[in-house]
């Protein structure tokens, strides 16, 4: 993204790696000045001109505030806000443990919630704004090996369905993305075949034009939503004769 943008202040967490550091550099390049989270300070600073680091982690609420705070301070009203902070692990059905479920949704769902409650108060002070979170394909429907991370994004998706309405009411836009497999370190350690596999940058160049439309739903790869969403319409006892014949054979 080289065009300059409509924003003049963004803030991403996430911004360490994937998509996240993908956003922050194209929005950086096209004038805007990010603001950029993870808990990775070192990885931060490497991001260069146009960004501002910020180390946070997204699970503790009140350090989330006061990040806000001090952005806000240093940079002005943020105008966008990406919550791309996430976390995955593969979880096999005789292998349930408590404590990975936990930490998935405190980082993908909780955290965003936590992103919020600090970002919408000042927007809905001053009327406008612009916040989006990445969800995922996989939040669609239920699928082998995803029954910590495939809820936590589904949560993300309702979440987005169930504030656009009365955000929009407000002068708030919501945008939720859903990205299907990006190369990135979160899917690196995948052992099964990732159709449509996308590069991190042109994940980015997605979601931003998507923004830039003001879009609600942004996603990508266009084959691989079509299949998951007709997949939802499918009865269960077809959807489940396909898990069994090409996904767990």
């Amino acid at each position: 993204m080289n065009a300059p943008t409509r924003w003049k202040t963004a803030w991403i967490t996430g911004a360490s790696s994937g998509i996240g550091r993908a956003l922050a550099l194209q929005l950086a390049a096209a004038g805007t000045q990010v603001a950029v989270s993870a808990r990775s300070a070192d990885k931060l600073q490497e991001l260069g001109p146009g960004t501002f680091a910020y180390p946070l982690d997204v699970t503790d609420p009140i350090a989330t505030q006061d990040t806000l705070l001090r952005i806000e301070k240093d940079l002005g009203p943020v105008e966008l806000v990406i919550f791309a902070a996430g976390t995955y692990a593969e979880v096999a059905a005789d292998k349930i443990n408590a404590a990975t479920f936990e930490y998935i949704m405190a980082t993908n769902y909780q955290g965003t919630v936590n992103g919020l409650a600090a970002v919408l108060p000042g927007m809905l002070a001053r009327e406008r704004g612009h916040v989006a979170w990445i969800a995922s394909l996989t939040g669609y429907i239920g699928l082998p090996k995803a029954a910590a991370y495939g809820p936590s994004k589904a949560a993300l998706i309702s979440l987005a369905e169930s504030l656009k309405s009365e955000m929009a009411r407000k002068g708030i836009a919501i945008s939720v993305v859903n990205p299907g497999f990006v190369a990135t370190p979160m899917t690196a350690n995948n052992e099964f075949a990732m159709p449509f596999l996308m590069q991190p940058e042109e994940a980015a160049r997605r979601t931003l034009d998507g923004l830039a439309r003001g879009r609600f739903e942004i996603t990508y790869p266009r084959r691989l939503t079509l299949i998951l969403k007709l997949a939802r319409l499918l009865p269960y006892s077809v959807y489940f004769w396909l898990i069994d014949r090409f996904i767990l054979r």
